[in-house]
């Protein structure tokens, strides 16, 4: 039966977070422990891929991460972002972020609704006379990099974040005691494996979101109980309730 959930998430910041319906509804424990954390490449890091930001007239931001770890970049490289530096995000929410760095301006600050690169392309093939600089993590493919190549736009992509594995303290191994653990990344499954080399399944149900997360999972030997997305299930609190809802019928 379970009674106790390790969500490999940030904590969420809102009470009417779907987790704590389900915590409430089946009398769970939930705990949220990043099994992952995101840091800046240093100045020095970067400069080895000979990347100068000022050659750029367009940045494109896929996530809050890359606005943080750019204008921290370009601080620590003691480099002054021209004004008329244009900014074209994925979603509105990263494109509001930009004002903890900059004073934001309709004509400068582009986004879509999706979510998704391809909606950018229209606004960004309206300017298709810049230069993207397009900041990513270490882990990324190479689907952004092929889009604005077919629209033959001038890009560059560089690395200015990247994922590490979150380390447990002692204590935290000690008390690792759980019936279910979620993951949302292969290097959540990495950090799982690094900082419990010993670990043995057995009851411990394991869910995952996305194929790549469920693939790294098998592949480190590991049996998956519950993936997600699905048609049906979307989301990782769809797919965990009818879950824990199968199992009661059990």
């Amino acid at each position: 039966m379970i009674k106790k959930i390790l969500v490999s998430q940030p904590r969420p910041t809102s009470d009417k977070s779907p987790y704590f319906d389900i915590a409430e509804r089946f009398g769970l424990e939930l705990v949220f422990r990043p099994f992952i954390k995101v840091v800046g490449l240093s100045a020095r890091e970067f400069r080895t891929q000979k990347v100068n930001i000022l050659d750029y007239t367009a940045v494109v931001f896929t996530s809050r991460h890359a606005i943080d770890h750019f204008f921290t970049l370009a601080h620590d490289l003691r480099v002054t972002i021209p004004e008329d530096m244009k900014y074209f995000c994925v979603t509105e929410t990263i494109a509001l972020y930009i004002q903890k760095y900059v004073q934001y301006r309709k004509r400068k600050v582009f986004f879509g609704t999706t979510g998704r690169v391809d909606d950018l392309l229209p606004a960004m093939m309206k300017h298709k006379n810049e230069r993207y600089l397009v900041p990513m993590s270490d882990v990324h493919n190479d689907s952004l990099t092929q889009l604005l190549d077919a629209r033959k736009l001038e890009h560059k992509e560089c690395v200015m974040y990247k994922t590490v594995s979150n380390d447990f303290t002692q204590e935290e191994i000690d008390t690792f005691d759980y019936d279910m653990l979620v993951f949302f990344s292969p290097s959540g499954i990495e950090s799982l494996m690094k900082n419990f080399p010993d670990f043995h399944q057995e009851h411990v149900a394991i869910a995952t979101f996305g194929p790549a997360t469920a693939k790294a999972a098998q592949d480190a030997g590991l049996a998956v109980q519950l993936q997600a997305p699905t048609e049906k299930y979307p989301s990782m609190t769809g797919a965990l309730l009818h879950y824990l809802l199968m199992q009661d019928d059990e």
